[in-house]
Parts: C-alpha cells; structure tokens; sequence
C-alpha cells in the first residue's frame, strides 16, 4: 500500500509527511466562543449567584462549584447579561459542562 504524502509550509518552508489515521480522525479545533461558559474541572454546583437576563459586571461571581473539597468562584469574564444557566444547585457536572451561556448586554 502506497502512502500519500501531504506538503505544508511552515515558515515559508515546504515539508511533505504521512498523516497517520489518528490524525486524521482527531477532532478538528474550533475557536472557543467566548460567551458560553464551561467547567474546567468536574465537582458539584453548590450555589448559583445570578438570574437569567441579569446583567453583571467583570469579575462577579456567578456560581460556586465544588471540587475535591475546595469552593471554586466561577468569575464573569467581562460585563454582560446571562443569558442561560444550564445547571442547578447540587449538580454534579463533569469537565467540560455548559454552565452559563452569556450575551453582550443592550447598554453596552
């Protein structure tokens, strides 16, 4: 079986490779969207601070989520409005969870 080989420059250079089929089923990368916020780690919602269509500011806590014993303060990172909230109170969530869903607020 004949591989095929791919080019592809790299600071102006031109290489040719053979992609392995791991590679080539990997999950493509995608630009992560700002606006919806996940779990970095998994643990459990023990408050949520924040309504839908509320509006906050830069650094306010919107939820608490416990993990390995320790509270962790879920932060807004700008100002805006929440626009979902996709978890209660007691949930246990695993990495990588939708928690809060954002939108630029109309006063911006």
């Amino acid at each position: 079986m004949t591989a095929k080989f791919e080019k592809f420059m790299l600071n102006g250079v031109e290489y040719k490779t053979r992609l392995t089929q791991k590679w080539i089923n990997r999950k493509k990368w995608e630009e992560p969207n700002p606006y919806l916020l996940y779990s970095h780690i998994p643990g459990t919602i023990m408050h949520i601070e924040v309504k839908e269509g509320q509006i906050v500011e830069e650094g306010d806590t919107l939820l608490i989520l416990q993990a390995m014993k320790m509270n962790n303060k879920l932060s807004a990172p700008f100002s805006g409005k929440i626009k979902k909230i996709s978890v209660s109170v007691g949930d246990k969530i695993p990495k990588g969870a939708l928690m809060v869903e954002m939108e630029e607020s109309e006063a911006e």
